[in-house]
């Protein structure tokens, strides 16, 4: 069992709290729209759950790349670091794709809701790069 450094586990926390915004702000912006155009935009349970498992696979895919980093940083070895890297990158890149394609191909799932969340974690820091990098919360 890996021990969560704390940093990995705030920084985990705040990602989670990002992607939640975006994943509510994302189904306001389907329920406008869905207003707007109920024809072209469906505001139903395929969004919801497309929106809930995206932001899960997003949300874990940081705290997987959370640990990638801390096992890397734990090491000695640059050699045995950058292989943790490396293959860290690649395992996450595997889930994500996979994940995309279950949004696509499956009928329970919205693509596109399915497929924003992954968006949220990398734009929220861009946007709440202070608070991120802020060490007193």
């Amino acid at each position: 069992m890996i021990k969560i450094q704390p940093e990995v586990a705030k920084q985990t926390k705040k990602i989670t709290v990002i992607t939640i915004g975006g994943l509510l702000l994302m189904w306001l912006v389907f329920l406008i729209l869905h207003q707007t155009m109920p024809e072209k935009v469906p505001f139903d349970y395929t969004v919801i759950l497309g929106g809930l498992a995206g932001s899960a696979v997003a949300v874990l895919s940081f705290l997987q790349l959370g640990l990638t980093v801390q096992k890397a940083v734990s090491t000695s070895d640059e050699d045995q670091a950058r292989l943790a890297m490396k293959s860290g990158y690649s395992q996450r890149m595997m889930i994500r794709t996979l994940w995309v394609i279950a949004a696509i191909v499956a009928p329970c799932f919205h693509f596109a809701a399915g497929i924003l969340p992954l968006l949220f974690p990398n734009t929220g820091i861009k946007l709440f790069y202070k608070w991120m990098a802020d060490d007193s919360k």
